[in-house]
């Protein structure tokens, strides 16, 4: 799931898991735990994020190539927040020039700058879990924790991620936009409505991805 900042692609990518019984990989997860137990690598990649700059390829790549090699990956998996640059996209593909099935999908979620800020200036999170709440939650669904506003939604540092985003990621839709696999939906609509603009679209690209397998078998 690719997509800029508040764009909903987390959100998505876990409903999408859930529903297809797939684990939901997400690179901020692994950063706000290693946070929690003051992890001097993760300390140092949250003083980054705090100021709208994104964590180095090289840790990103590390934590995932790990993630991706454990047992329950082996059916499929979900990523949320990884790949953010064209090196860690390459990365990704030697990665999963390993596995030997399945293909790598890749959906862009579509939102434009000014409804990021609106919904980012309104979103809260779980101060224990880290779980985006729900609009109109006063804790968070999954643990009862306390919700809170990111620091890093204030609408300077949202704009500085969304800038930050254009210039360093989004060249990596480029990288992938002639692939069979990839496809884009609009992320300006009710969760409901795009989620089954995810599901069409993978179903469509995974149908591709099949049709291109005995293409080049043939």
């Amino acid at each position: 799931m690719l997509g800029p900042p508040g764009a909903g692609k987390g959100t998505q990518a876990e409903r999408f898991a859930q529903q297809h019984g797939l684990p939901k990989i997400s690179t901020g997860d692994m950063l706000r735990e290693g946070i929690k137990q003051q992890l001097p690598l993760a300390l140092l990649a949250k003083e980054r994020m705090d100021r709208g700059e994104l964590v180095d390829d090289e840790t990103m790549i590390g934590i995932v190539r790990e993630r991706l090699g454990r047992q329950d990956t082996k059916e499929g998996f979900i990523l949320d927040g990884f790949p953010r640059t064209v090196f860690q996209g390459r990365a990704l593909d030697g990665i999963m020039a390993d596995r030997h099935n399945g293909a790598l999908i890749v959906v862009d979620v579509v939102v434009p700058e000014e409804e990021l800020v609106r919904r980012l200036a309104a979103r809260r999170i779980c101060s224990a879990c880290g779980t985006n709440a729900e609009s109109g939650d006063s804790v968070c669904r999954r643990c009862g924790g306390t919700l809170v506003h990111r620091t890093d939604d204030d609408e300077g540092v949202v704009r500085e991620r969304f800038r930050v985003y254009t210039q360093e990621s989004k060249p990596l839709l480029d990288y992938y936009r002639g692939r069979p696999t990839f496809c884009a939906v609009n992320g300006a609509q009710l969760p409901e409505r795009v989620f089954q603009e995810v599901e069409a679209a993978i179903n469509g690209a995974a149908r591709a991805a099949a049709r291109h397998s005995v293409g080049a078998q043939g």
